[in-house]
């Protein structure tokens, strides 16, 4: 009997095994890769580095400012100066959107305010673009 190949060749025998377990982990992966889109021209490594600091101004002014006050002075017991962080310029582009992507909780031993600081920037959260103006903002205002 010769051997079978293609499709039918994979899928009988004893190649059934092998073959179910592609199938699986591949169905694992795909919702996966749906859901990350980590090669996506609009994930987070694509708009990083590429911000409008007139544009992170009026997101900064909606959202951040209510704790970080006016033009990133700082409020004291609310929100760190940005002005002068020495965290915000010590992190790269990505760093810092990762940061504000997942915002700091109230009991992180980090957080010396005590207040919790939203993830991107609290409701409705910001885009990754918007995060990426408001990073060019920061850039902007650290001295």
């Amino acid at each position: 009997m010769a051997p079978t190949s293609g499709v039918r060749g994979l899928f009988g025998g004893p190649n059934l095994p092998f073959a179910l377990a592609i199938l699986i982990a591949l169905g694992a992966l795909i919702p996966f890769v749906i859901v990350a889109r980590p090669f996506s021209p609009g994930g987070s490594n694509a708009v990083v580095g590429t911000g409008d600091a007139a544009r992170g101004e009026v997101a900064f002014n909606n959202r951040c400012q209510v704790c970080h006050g006016p033009g990133g002075e700082g409020i004291v017991g609310l929100g760190k100066p940005l002005t002068t962080s020495e965290f915000v310029a010590g992190l790269t582009d990505d760093g810092l959107l990762a940061f504000l992507s997942v915002g700091r909780p109230s009991d992180d031993p980090l957080n010396t305010t005590g207040v919790q600081m939203p993830a991107r920037g609290g409701t409705p959260p910001l885009t990754d673009a918007e995060l990426a103006d408001v990073i060019a903002y920061l850039r902007a205002i650290n001295e």
